[in-house]
């Protein structure tokens, strides 16, 4: 019976795991605001209307690391952005107001402090139609 029981929550403990983005990221999403620790309206595209995007991470036993979030247009670095870890569950979010001539896809990498990229998201910014 107790074999059973260990089975089962190991195949559960891999499922949940497997719909995480990162072994150590659970969510990693775009959204137009921040509310009490919890991303607020998540997108994967805005029209050149929107004038400040979040982005929000949700860590897993990192605790003690320092976390990246590198804000990336046309090749170029436009912010970084780091957090020190200091819990086993910890949510950080960083943002970046939007110029609307700044059209075309962002991207924000998740960097840890070895530089070693856990995560690469992107964002489309485009003009109103």
């Amino acid at each position: 019976m107790n074999k059973k029981i260990v089975l089962l929550l190991l195949l559960l403990t891999t499922k949940v795991f497997g719909e995480w983005p990162h072994e150590n990221i659970s969510q990693a999403v775009f959204s137009k605001s921040v509310e009490d620790r919890a991303p607020i309206e998540i997108v994967t595209g805005a029209d050149d209307s929107l004038g400040k995007i979040y982005f929000f991470t949700n860590i897993r036993n990192l605790t003690g690391d320092t976390i990246t979030h590198r804000w990336i247009y046309k090749d170029k670095v436009k912010a970084e952005i780091s957090f020190d870890i200091k819990g086993k569950r910890w949510r950080i979010w960083s943002s970046k107001n939007l110029w609307h001539t700044w059209t075309g896809q962002w991207t924000v990498e998740v960097v840890n402090q070895h530089n070693q990229v856990l995560l690469t998201k992107t964002f489309e910014f485009g003009n109103k139609k």
